[in-house]
């Protein structure tokens, strides 16, 4: 295929089209696989980001043309497979992305693929499992069923037999569930005052998330504390359920619709009444703020909770410019090593946390930006997690080792613990230390000394 330069205007997504019998028609895929798949084979700028690109360019060299439509159409699984939906391609390499006209968005390429797949019925009973959230959060709270999961996590014995009925890795870090969930025990701020910002609302509604609820409340208590000092009145909403994207990354769309018809009507209540709607996990913030308007973009409620929704620092940094964020840090946190997760940073909202940290005196915070390979359920899974740990090693490296002449870090930390686990397991494997790991609203509160 001929170069033609890249588009210079700011990447613009068209809405997903999975509602179609054409996005789910097989010969129509391949033909729209092997198009892209050629651009990308004569581009190559994405090779280093994760483990779908240099699969494609093995299978596109192995064949004699060098051309990605003369590769037989079996093997793309190869390439989907791999791709766990960072959306990194999209938003900060690929110059042929919308309003190009090659029109390349190669993420919702690869979900489209695993729609396909899904609908098939090509899906693997472990990842069925570990996408139904909802479900597996009801073993949270139950302090006899808590301990025995926890303990199997544990074991080496246990891990051994779940890597070979499930397959998931028996070297993966999984989460703890919490003998106490979140949403039963957070409690409701004091009515006061509602101080609205110039940017910022003045009151806010709590989106738990599943990992906050089931796996570490403490996050989500570390927020309250946060939003207590600041003297920012919240409630928690009042039901929620998963937001979808374990589900979207397996292709299950009409899951995520379910997902989406039991969460919006509650959602939009407090997006219409004017509150502030904040979660603590990134993937989440962008399933609503992103993903799900690119799925239901003509449905006025998911318009109204994605103008809504607010990443935590996002909020936090805006009611700083409103003149609204007490600044009374007590507690220097010292060298932070702090990683940018994927799904923050493809939001486009900046480094929100590190301008946030970087006000707490004698704190430098040094910031990573590349993938840590976790990437939701792929890092755990035993065909995967090797390849998880691989791309997440450039992280490790940069987030263990100490600059010249200086300590190594007091805290490792990540918008999505997920990732802040994959790292820390990254770093002590590669014998780089074992600095805490600490979430970024944890370390606030820790600034605040609350």
């Amino acid at each position: 295929m001929p170069h033609k330069e890249g588009s210079l205007e700011a990447p613009t997504r068209h809405p997903l089209d999975w509602r179609s019998d054409a996005f789910y028609d097989q010969a129509q895929l391949d033909t729209e696989l092997a198009r892209v798949f050629d651009i990308c084979a004569g581009c190559r700028r994405c090779v280093s980001l994760c483990g779908a690109f240099p699969a494609l360019f093995d299978l596109v060299d192995e064949t004699d043309t060098g051309e990605a439509h003369d590769v037989d159409k079996a093997s793309f699984d190869k390439v989907v497979d791999q791709c766990y939906l960072c959306d990194l391609c999209y938003m900060t390499k690929c110059p042929y992305v919308p309003p190009h006209p090659w029109n390349v968005d190669f993420p919702h390429l690869m979900l489209r693929a695993k729609a396909v797949h899904y609908r098939k019925g090509e899906v693997k009973f472990r990842d069925r499992v570990l996408s139904n959230t909802d479900a597996l959060g009801q073993i949270a709270g139950i302090p006899v069923v808590t301990q025995a999961v926890n303990a199997i996590n544990h074991t080496k014995a246990m891990r051994g037999a779940m890597e070979d009925m499930l397959g998931v890795d028996r070297k993966a870090w999984l989460p703890d569930f919490a003998t106490h969930k979140f949403r039963n025990v957070a409690k409701r701020a004091a009515s006061s005052e509602v101080r609205d910002g110039e940017r910022t609302p003045g009151k806010v509604a709590i989106y738990a998330t599943c990992y906050v609820n089931f796996n570490e409340p403490g996050i989500g208590h570390d927020l309250l504390a946060v939003l207590d000092h600041n003297e920012i009145p919240y409630e928690l909403v009042k039901s929620e359920w998963c937001c979808g994207m374990p589900l979207l990354e397996q292709g299950n769309l009409e899951g995520v619709a379910h997902k989406q018809s039991q969460n919006m009507p509650m959602l939009v209540r407090y997006a219409r009444e004017g509150y502030a709607l904040i979660g603590a996990v990134p993937s989440c913030v962008l399933m609503y703020k992103h993903e799900l308007p690119l799925m239901f973009p003509d449905d006025a409620n998911t318009k109204a909770v994605s103008d809504a929704f607010w990443d935590p620092f996002e909020y936090l940094v805006a009611r700083h410019r409103d003149g609204l964020l007490k600044t009374d840090f007590r507690a220097p946190l010292g060298n932070v090593s702090y990683h940018v997760p994927c799904h923050a940073r493809v939001q486009n909202i900046g480094r929100k946390t590190f301008d946030l940290l970087s006000l707490v005196p004698e704190t430098k915070v040094t910031v990573v930006e590349r993938c840590s390979g976790h990437a939701g359920t792929f890092g755990v899974k035993k065909e995967f997690h090797a390849m998880s740990m691989k791309i997440g090693t450039p992280v490790f490296k940069q987030m263990g080792q100490a600059e010249p002449g200086q300590a190594g870090p007091n805290f490792i930390s990540s918008d999505c613990q997920l990732a802040g686990h994959h790292i820390a397991q990254g770093i002590a494997e590669n014998q780089l230390g074992e600095p805490p790991l600490a979430h970024p609203i944890t370390l606030l509160r820790r600034a605040y000394g609350i």
